[in-house]
């Protein structure tokens, strides 16, 4: 074990630091159900932003970027799309203003602004709504526990703690056993002082991030200086053919491997799956998880756009200097690094342990090491408030005490959160690693979410009944379809789709239209764009002065910059740690243009 006093005193001060802010804003969280859930609505739209950026970066999805990044190498870069990461774009210059309008609390609050409150399909889609932002925060959480507990388990060996344990615990469920000890610092802070807690926390964690990842990138270049390193021919060029072309015989035979069961070979389909996925995906607004939490805490409309935005400014070069820098690392020392699991099979996801474990001097390994564990606890607790919001706001006041006091609103947040976090935990024991887990949301499960949540922002006509049958169709195919089908959820993803967005054309025909009112306040309130036509004619006949949303071209202009954008952001720093002059400087010249437009065709246009 290579953990020094002063790196344990590092992670030991972090922890009662956020017990201490649990404690701190416990009395300002139970002031009321909005202040817990929401921060008040009062939160300045950087700090929210921050959060959010904070949130997502956790170690589950950081082991994983390093991994690919030491195999795929540059076209690395393209992967995180599956997500997709350019969502936040899509958000930055449209949905996120959009959906703040509605100034609702909770994504199924949100459904009510749109359908109504009677009629058909309304308790259904209530319904469905919530259970998809359910099982996806399950997911979520079983996905950051089992990732936390792999990455402990490296710095502190088993064989160093059972002696103190009172009872003994199989070898296999050792990440489990440190996944719990954590999470149980992570439910208290955020259980106890709700989204101010949280927000706070996540401003912490992301200081420490930034210090640890510009001190591994300082550490890399170092330790690179000017040798070149031994990659197959490609890895370090982003842009790819039909095929992948990275052969890693004779220099780690293990990665391809590692390429063949990722199902990444053919590279160009994957590629165009992934963006076809992505735009839809992003059309669709985002899902009913932390993310959408902070942006209706906003301000503001405004603040919610200036929010998204921030998000990948802040995150992207930051995190990359870390996969970038641990990679390098890796790849210079890849036979000093014990990589293989307890199967005795090599696991690329224990690159960022392993090299952390073994290059990072004493005081910076504190230092990244209470920045990850702050990463875990950030976007654990993030989707804990997540689930606590549609569980008390969406199901015990809408259908069992709709008249409850702030004090049993609290108590039952209270309880809430700790069963949440018994779920997550157990649904943690039964996933073999994180990659699994993370396909099965961003494939299979967000396949079925897409169709109806695309249609409700565009089109008039669609209704309650349709959402209800397009996300319960998508749902069960995507629960069901792993048993009958094989290959990456990804590649399924199109038939989920389709079958998602059959349930909601023939469950909107199958029902009336939406109650007129309601659609007039939604169209005059929120301002889409699309297929609105027949609700502008009713809504100018009131209010001839309406004018309709006509930023379609505009929007769709900005959305291609800001992807630009995002790349940039992401390959900037590896450009630089890898000492690629010309390439940086190109990407830096093109950001800065990008930069320049985006001024003036979307900042100086945000409006409420």
């Amino acid at each position: 074990m290579k953990l020094q006093l002063v790196d344990f005193l590092i992670i030991l001060t972090y922890l009662g630091g956020m017990i201490f802010i649990g404690f701190w804003y416990r009395k300002k969280a139970r002031q009321n159900k909005e202040s817990y859930l929401m921060g008040g609505k009062s939160l300045p739209w950087y700090k929210l932003g921050l959060s959010d950026a904070s949130d997502m970066f956790d170690i589950s999805g950081t082991m994983w970027m390093v991994s690919l990044c030491f195999v795929y190498g540059l076209k690395s870069i393209w992967i995180p799309w599956l997500w997709p990461v350019f969502n936040q774009v899509f958000m930055m210059m449209f949905l996120s203003k959009w959906l703040r309008r509605s100034n609702a609390n909770t994504g199924a609050e949100w459904l009510q602004t749109r359908f109504g409150t009677s009629g058909y399909g309304i308790k259904g889609s209530h319904i469905v709504v919530i259970a998809f932002a359910l099982i996806s925060c399950f997911g979520f959480l079983a996905y950051g526990f089992i990732g936390l507990g792999k990455f402990m388990e490296i710095f502190i060996p088993w064989n160093e703690v059972k002696s103190f344990i009172p009872f003994d615990i199989p070898t296999k469920y050792v990440p489990h056993f440190y996944g719990i000890v954590f999470t149980l610092f992570a439910m208290f802070y955020s259980i106890l002082g709700g989204m101010h807690s949280i927000v706070l926390g996540d401003m912490i964690k992301y200081a420490f991030m930034t210090v640890g990842c510009i001190a591994i990138a300082i550490i890399a270049m170092g330790h690179l200086g000017g040798q070149r390193l031994n990659v197959p021919q490609g890895w370090d060029n982003p842009f790819f053919g039909w095929q992948l072309n990275l052969d890693w015989s004779g220099i780690a035979a293990e990665a391809n491997k590692k390429i063949a069961d990722d199902g990444f070979s053919l590279f160009s389909i994957f590629f165009g799956m992934m963006l076809l996925k992505g735009v839809f995906a992003s059309l669709a607004g985002p899902a009913p998880n932390y993310d959408m939490q902070k942006i209706l805490s906003t301000r503001s409309p405004k603040d919610a756009s200036k929010m998204t935005g921030f998000v990948s400014i802040i995150l992207l070069p930051i995190r990359y200097s870390m996969v970038i820098g641990l990679t390098v690392l890796a790849l210079l020392y890849y036979n000093q690094l014990y990589l293989k699991g307890p199967d005795g099979v090599t696991d690329f996801e224990r690159i960022l342990p392993a090299t952390i474990n073994n290059f990072l001097p004493v005081g910076v390994l504190g230092i990244v090491l209470t920045g990850l564990l702050g990463a875990f606890m950030g976007t654990f607790s993030g989707t804990l408030n997540a689930a606590q919001a549609y569980i008390v706001n969406d199901i015990y006041l809408k259908y069992f005490n709709p008249k409850a006091s702030t004090k049993k609103i609290i108590t039952a947040n209270y309880l809430v959160g700790i069963c949440v976090v018994v779920i997550g935990v157990v649904l943690g024991f039964f996933a073999k690693n994180v990659n699994d887990i993370l396909q099965w949301i961003v494939g299979g499960l967000y396949g079925g979410y897409v169709a109806a949540n695309c249609l409700k922002w565009y089109w008039w006509r669609f209704n309650a009944n349709g959402f209800f049958w397009g996300m319960a169709v998508g749902i069960i195919a995507a629960l069901t379809m792993p048993y009958f089908t094989i290959g990456l959820p990804l590649y399924w993803w199109p038939l989920l789709f389709l079958l998602s967005l059959a349930g909601s054309i023939a469950g909107t025909y199958a029902a009336p239209p939406t109650e007129e009112h309601t659609l007039k306040v939604f169209y005059r309130t929120v301002r889409p764009w699309g297929f609105w036509e027949p609700i502008h004619q009713l809504v100018v006949q009131e209010d001839p002065g309406f004018r309709a949303n006509e930023r379609f071209r505009l929007d769709m202009f900005n959305v291609v910059l800001g992807i630009i954008a995002q790349l940039c952001l992401t390959i900037l720093p590896m450009y630089l740690i890898l000492g690629m002059n010309l390439p940086l400087a190109v990407a830096i010249i093109i950001l800065t243009i990008i930069s320049f437009i985006l001024k003036k065709t979307w900042w100086d246009k945000l409006e409420d």
